[in-house]
């Protein structure tokens, strides 16, 4: 075990979240960040700080990486959000090599100004094509479209109604466009009713937006999609679902939760991004009319003023979906079920268990913050890439590491890591029972 592995760590290290410096108080606002970075800078140097850590060689099934200071690991990867494994597909390589030749690498302008390329608006259609929807916006990034889509069809004597567990794009588009924001808890329809009633009791003018999303990315577990879309219908409500860890590398033609619930065409808005399963940065909102995509085009602001898709970036999405409607990508998705599968197997077998439904997604129960960080800080000495998700992001006490399972992972990645999270967590659990009697870890270290 490295030293870094074997010292004294200061129980503030062990303690405390980003939440606690969400909101600074003081006059001097470059000042008032000293705070967050002192207490991130103590996990830091204790080797308790996992996060902007950066690839040197792409996310593949094992790769390289380095920390945020320059510290070098190797392992076998399962931080990286690479579902069909599409980022060094030969054909998704090929493509991209072609159109750079020919168009360069950017787009050069917004899409209302002649961003766009022969690329992205075949994309579009592609898109729509696919959900059974009649239009698509494309955004730049997925948090944009999620943010996008709100923030573009809600004014401020709205209300948006959503799952309180969605995701940050959602829930920031929501504040920006109103104050009337309610949350239901996690799945539950019969809450979201109950809101939608009482509103409905003393509002019958205003818009009201419900917002869900077809996979939770920290908990893997979905709507019933079916259920919300009524309750819309029932309550002059608009329904609007994110797709972005479903679509593509979930179901027997991709189609996620939508397809799967036979929704395909029925959902008011689907929103997504490629990041995910489409080998590219980028997003997008599918919707049935033209009114609200040119509407889209020009009042959901990172749609207009953001530059468009570069043409490299609107071929790969595109070349993906081709794949992903292949024999080829059905095989892809069979293999990812497959390690998902695995993986929960060897997890049930060595003790350690996870949340949800089966999915690339497969979040392994830690608990306590503390000792979750100390887990995380074994595994890159370990072997294993992985990464440490805690509180804001899940509820306090139910931190968690998220494996992101990835079609190419052999049995023999699956095993390993499986391993190597099994001894972190065993010789994790040693350790926190001694810093929970600082005193005595204090002189043993000094021993």
């Amino acid at each position: 075990m490295s030293d870094i592995t074997n010292a004294y760590i200061p129980p503030a290290a062990l303690t405390g979240s980003m939440r606690d410096f969400r909101v600074p108080g003081g006059i001097d606002l470059l000042g008032r960040t000293e705070g967050f970075f002192k207490w991130q800078n103590l996990r830091r140097q204790n080797g308790l700080w996992p996060f902007s850590r950066a690839t040197e060689d792409g996310p593949s099934t094992v790769c390289s990486a380095q920390d945020d200071s320059g510290n070098k690991m190797r392992g076998v990867n399962f931080a990286s959000q690479d579902y069909l494994s599409l980022s060094a597909h030969s054909g998704i390589k090929a493509t991209a090599k072609e159109v750079i030749e020919r168009c360069g690498v950017h787009s050069a302008g917004s899409p209302a100004l002649v961003g766009n390329t022969s690329y992205s608006v075949k994309l579009e259609r592609k898109i729509a094509e696919f959900l059974r929807m009649e239009e698509v916006v494309l955004y730049p990034t997925g948090w944009a479209a999620g943010f996008g889509v709100i923030k573009g069809l809600v004014r401020s004597a709205d209300h948006v109604v959503m799952d309180m567990l969605s995701h940050s794009c959602l829930q920031e588009g929501a504040s920006a466009a109103t104050n009337n924001i309610y949350q239901f808890r996690h799945l539950d329809n019969d809450y979201c009713r109950n809101i939608l009633t009482k509103i409905r009791a003393k509002d019958k003018e205003n818009g009201i937006l419900v917002v869900t999303e077809g996979l939770f990315s920290m908990d893997s577990d979905t709507p019933d999609l079916v259920g919300l879309q009524q309750l819309c219908h029932e309550f002059n409500a608009t329904l609007v679902v994110d797709v972005a860890h479903d679509l593509g590398c979930l179901g027997e033609d991709g189609r996620g939760h939508i397809g799967m619930q036979n929704m395909l065409g029925k959902i008011d808005i689907v929103m997504g991004s490629f990041s995910k399963t489409f080998a590219s940065n980028g997003g997008f909102v599918a919707c049935k009319s033209r009114a609200v995509k040119e509407y889209l085009r020009f009042y959901s602001a990172p749609a207009t003023f953001s530059n468009a898709l570069s043409p490299v970036q609107a071929a790969t999405v595109l070349k993906a979906f081709e794949i992903v409607e292949s024999y080829e990508g059905r095989a892809q998705r069979d293999a990812l079920m497959a390690n998902i599968v695995s993986l929960r197997h060897h997890l049930r077998g060595a003790g350690l268990d996870y949340y949800g439904d089966p999915s690339a997604i497969v979040c392994v129960k830690m608990g306590s913050e503390g000792l979750a960080r100390l887990v995380s800080r074994r595994l890159p000495e370990l072997g294993l890439v992985a990464n440490l998700v805690e509180f804001p992001a899940v509820p306090k006490g139910a931190a968690r590491i998220r494996m992101q399972v990835m079609a190419n992972h052999s049995e023999q990645n699956i095993v390993k890591a499986v391993e190597i999270l099994k001894t972190a967590r065993q010789q994790a659990e040693v350790e926190f029972e001694d810093h929970k009697r600082p005193a005595q870890f204090e002189a043993r270290a000094v021993a």
